[in-house]
């Protein structure tokens, strides 16, 4: 983990130095197929889809950044398959995507992202080959991969390092906008308020630069500093939450961002305030977290305990 922060910030300044064996590999995904909605008895093309789709995320370098084998991302799309047409190779899915973190000198690993895609659609045929350039979108399936590779890496370079993802974010937007003329939904703007456009047009988007540095904030200054000393560090998440997450939320309230953070943090954050801190920072937080998700209203209830 110390080296892993050493490695972001040496990055970040355009020059990589890595000590002992690294690989290029950035992603350690594990891919989960659930296929029993369209009972098929023939499941060799899902399970060669499974193995495809793995080897494509895992044996690809995604950027020039070395990481140690021990340093990759660990991230798994859980897709369902909802129909599936042999004649013309069309899956009709969604998929639940999630993202990991470790936390410095500790042994927890915090969700860096988690979301669900509703329209996970591409066309695949047994023992197909899967070859991508970000320059010619013109597969559904690399597409969507390519995708999420980008944003987890650029996601996770952000928590180490303010906006340390910006050169691989803008790969991931650059790839939404390359992928305007597939004939799949989620990439275009206005068809939905979280789907692929929108999440990382919102992301990079010049009013939600207090989300981007609510990724350093809460991470980097927040849990990394836990284990050492968790009363600062809960302050520092605190001052995040107050400073960052509300401004994100007050500069572009139409924006999803911040609800789905939300959403995959409300466990979490709780934990960081039941029984502990101080009641002011306790009400500050409910009141952010009410305006913000009220949908999690259990959740943020157990901050006042």
């Amino acid at each position: 983990m110390k080296q892993r922060i050493i490695y972001i910030i040496v990055m970040v300044l355009g020059a990589v130095f890595v000590s002992g064996t690294a690989t290029a590999q950035e992603l350690q995904a594990k891919i989960n197929i659930n296929h029993s909605k369209v009972g098929v008895t023939d499941v060799a093309v899902f399970e060669n889809l499974q193995q495809t789709i793995e080897q494509f995320v895992n044996e690809r370098q995604w950027t020039d950044l070395q990481f140690q084998n021990n340093e990759r991302i660990t991230c798994s799309f859980n897709i369902t398959v909802n129909k599936y047409d042999k004649t013309t190779n069309l899956f009709e899915c969604s998929a639940m995507i999630q993202a990991n973190r470790p936390v410095y000198n500790s042994q927890y690993n915090t969700i860096l992202y988690n979301n669900r895609d509703a329209d996970f659609n591409f066309e695949f045929a047994q023992f197909d080959q899967l070859n991508f350039n970000e320059e010619t979108v013109d597969n559904q399936l690399t597409a969507l991969f390519a995708y999420y590779a980008y944003l987890i890496i650029g996601l996770d370079l952000d928590s180490f390092s303010p906006q340390g993802g910006t050169d691989i974010l803008q790969r991931c937007l650059n790839l939404v906008n390359n992928a305007q003329n597939l004939q799949f939904t989620g990439w275009k703007a206005f068809d939905n308020s979280r789907n692929r456009f929108a999440i990382i047009n919102d992301y990079m988007d010049e009013s939600m630069k207090p989300f981007r540095k609510l990724q350093y904030d809460y991470y980097r200054n927040g849990l990394d500093e836990m284990a050492g000393n968790a009363e600062r560090g809960r302050t520092n998440i605190t001052t995040a939450i107050e400073e960052d997450l509300k401004k994100a939320h007050e500069d572009k309230p139409l924006s999803m961002l911040p609800q789905i953070w939300t959403d995959y943090k409300k466990d979490e954050i709780a934990n960081i305030y039941k029984g502990k801190g101080t009641q002011k920072e306790k009400e500050s937080v409910f009141e952010i977290m009410m305006g913000i998700n009220a949908s999690q209203s259990t959740s943020w209830n157990k901050i006042k305990e």
